[in-house]
């Protein structure tokens, strides 16, 4: 693998390199980090000044994460090219968090539950063994089918379409099928950076058509002007015990997430992927991790992931030096401070960013049957699905069935990722089935 490489893990590619490399690596991500906080802030209904000021944060705070994992700092890091943005794995039980608490109640968990994160790059051989590739395949499928709903209702047209009854309208439902349409057929270009681009193509086409429908209200945004100035704390803290656990347990997820990716991105490397070195190695990137999202806890953003796509952006660039990571930080930092960027963004109808998404969180969904399907599905494989998936999408179809229990048994278990996730990990370790050798008949 390493043959293939044009510029090695170590390698200082020349600037103009470095740079075109770099910004092939924003274009795979960039909508990816900007759609949580859009999502999040639409759940939530903030107006137009913090939805835009979530969305730089967001940017400013995958910058900070990108240099830290990708230059290492101490024993926080895996020192490869490894891309961090806002994870969309947290944004069910951050919107639950947020409906009760605000933002306050939202970074407090988002900081608290980040050590779970950190305690487990501690003990990595341990929390294997309980958090194996069948429950993370199963958490993750419960992600993408949770996060469904949010993507449809945008496509329906969102909270507000609901309100003024206008939900569901052949306006908004056909803006959603130009973009979902129009990244399809940009994804499955033969030309690789249209494919890598399909879906900033897409919402571009959907806000351009939006705008000439009169669905872009510019008049909103004040000034376009200034800076960004990171102000951390800037919409208080406050803990509370049932949003940390919902949090923490996706965080324990992510953490097995984080260390597949860790792995391979090593493979594609060129590096090791096991023995003392390697395992420091994942330790370090799943520390940076935890930590990354603590600081951005702390800089008013959402919990912090590695991006898995990078991984593929590296096999087609050739590309693999980290140096090119300082790079693509700059870069985000950069559209972080300026607030023109944010508010762009937050003036995207529901409806365009909804036909995005629907298609992302349907990927996200794919993505956890292929690990399901990668393990060896026998018996109690197929109990510990039945369980998990039963329980997690139970909550998320009839929120109700929580109705009688008490405030704080509702705010954890209302998500059905933590129901359902929470149910694979005990499922998985108390079910125990002795397989019955096969016979094999000549």
């Amino acid at each position: 693998m390493k043959s293939e490489l044009i510029y090695g893990l170590n390698d200082k590619p020349p600037v103009k390199d470095a740079f075109f490399a770099a910004l092939q690596h924003l274009l795979a991500i960039f909508v990816a980090i900007v759609t949580p906080p859009l999502i999040i802030a639409g759940a939530l209904n903030f107006d137009i000044e913090t939805t835009s000021f979530l969305v730089s944060m967001s940017l400013f705070a995958s910058g900070i994460s990108t240099f830290i994992q990708c230059r290492k700092l101490g024993p926080i890091g895996c020192g490869l090219l490894c891309i961090q943005g806002t994870s969309f794995s947290f944004i069910a039980p951050i919107i639950a968090a947020g409906a009760t608490g605000g933002l306050s109640m939202i970074f407090g968990a988002v900081i608290a539950g980040s050590f779970v994160e950190m305690a487990v790059s501690r003990v990595l051989r341990f929390t294997r063994k309980i958090i194996t590739p069948l429950v993370s395949g199963i958490v993750v499928t419960l992600i993408g089918l949770s996060l469904i709903k949010v993507g449809i209702t945008a496509c329906g047209g969102g909270f507000g379409a609901m309100s003024n009854g206008t939900f569901g309208s052949m306006e908004n439902l056909g803006l959603a099928a130009l973009v979902l349409i129009s990244i399809l057929i940009f994804n499955r270009s033969s030309n690789r950076y249209l494919r890598m681009s399909s879906i900033v193509i897409g919402l571009a086409i959907g806000y351009a058509v939006a705008f000439s429908m009169g669905r872009v209200d510019f008049s909103q945004v004040q000034s376009y002007g200034g800076f960004n100035v990171p102000m951390p704390f800037k919409y208080g803290i406050d803990f509370d015990i049932s949003a940390i656990i919902a949090l923490g347990i996706v965080y324990l997820i992510t953490a097995i997430e984080a260390y597949g990716d860790v792995t391979a991105n090593s493979l594609i490397s060129g590096e090791p992927v096991e023995g003392p070195a390697f395992i420091k190695r994942a330790s370090g990137g799943i520390l940076a991790d935890g930590f990354n999202s603590m600081v951005a806890g702390i800089l008013n953003s959402f919990p912090n992931s590695i991006f898995a796509q990078n991984n593929g952006m590296i096999q087609l660039t050739g590309v693999a030096s980290r140096f090119v990571g300082y790079y693509i930080a700059g870069f985000l930092i950069i559209l972080g401070i300026f607030p023109v960027v944010g508010y762009i963004f937050s003036l995207i109808p529901d409806p365009v960013l909804g036909g995005a998404t629907l298609l992302m969180f349907g990927t996200v969904a794919a993505s956890g049957i292929r690990i399901i399907a990668s393990q060896h599905i026998n018996r109690k494989a197929i109990l510990v699905m039945a369980i998990s998936f039963s329980f997690g999408l139970s909550v998320e179809l009839v929120a109700d069935v929580l109705k009688q229990f008490p405030e704080m048994i509702k705010n954890i278990f209302s998500s059905g990722i933590t129901t359902g996730g929470v149910a694979a990990i005990v499922s998985n370790i108390l079910i125990q089935i002795k397989e019955e050798p096969q016979s094999v008949e000549d």
